[in-house]
């Protein structure tokens, strides 16, 4: 990275899994770097979604830079998930038909639910299918598969974690690291998100603030979505040892299943 930005720039890694993430600093100037972003970016920094997008730059080996400006901020902690500034900002992306035409042009198609449990037949390890509640899990989302039908296909995000969600010391909320980004029942990103982090007495109040209102259809899909989400995150954990964040949702897919 420092034939790209000078000797003079101080880089570090900024963590995360793929390791192609970076803290660059100059004086009192500081970005975030990363190779090989989303080619959605660009509209999501104009629509003020993630932080702003300052360069792109092409390799000579093809990869692609990008510079976005590091923010003074803090990244949300669980109990921050209830914000009405999360509900806002999830819906302006859910109901965004600008940015449903760019995944359309960059080739993305809907995801049916039948893919998606196809795709997580694929992605899970026999140690996984060994748990029960991965197991139970399964069964509940092959028994119900005839009865998910999407009503309404947006952006959705996939990975609505909340260290992917940034609050600047401006207020303004962020939502970043769309590498999953697809366009889908909005649904998918709603269930994991509610029955990760918020108290169920409260469904109606943030979906009110989303623009939606809570049905039956709508928390069985929810669930149906969550299900899914939670064993796919297992394994993805799993394959990265993170021992800790695979148990927190074993315990919350459980809780779910039983």
């Amino acid at each position: 990275m420092e034939h790209i930005l000078g000797s003079e720039w101080k880089i570090t890694p900024a963590g995360g899994s793929t390791g192609d993430a970076y803290f660059a600093k100059f004086q009192d100037r500081e970005l975030f770097l990363k190779r090989n972003s989303s080619p959605f970016l660009a509209m999501l920094s104009a629509e003020g979604i993630v932080p702003k997008l300052v360069w792109t730059r092409r390799m000579e080996n093809g990869d692609v830079i990008t510079a976005q400006h590091w923010l003074n901020g803090r990244e949300l902690k669980p109990s921050d998930m209830v914000s009405t500034k999360v509900a806002k900002l999830l819906s302006k992306i859910h109901y965004s038909q600008e940015l449903l035409d760019m995944l359309k042009r960059l080739g993305k198609t809907p995801l049916r639910p039948d893919e998606l449990l196809q795709s997580l037949y694929q992605h899970i390890d026999h140690e996984l299918l060994a748990i029960p509640a991965v197991q139970e899990g399964i069964r509940y989302l092959q028994r119900e598969l005839p009865n998910i039908h999407t009503i309404r296909y947006g952006v959705c995000h996939c990975d609505v974690h909340h260290n992917n969600w940034l609050l600047g010391e401006n207020g303004q909320m962020y939502l970043i690291d769309w590498d999953e980004a697809m366009i889908a029942d909005p649904a998918i990103d709603l269930g994991l998100l509610f029955y990760l982090y918020i108290p169920k007495s409260e469904w109606g109040e943030w979906l009110e603030e989303y623009g939606a209102e809570m049905t039956d259809d709508l928390e069985h899909r929810m669930k149906w979505y969550a299900i899914s989400q939670m064993i796919s995150l297992m394994q993805s954990h799993k394959d990265c040892q993170d021992e800790r964040e695979m148990n927190r949702l074993h315990h919350h897919l459980s809780e779910l299943v039983s």
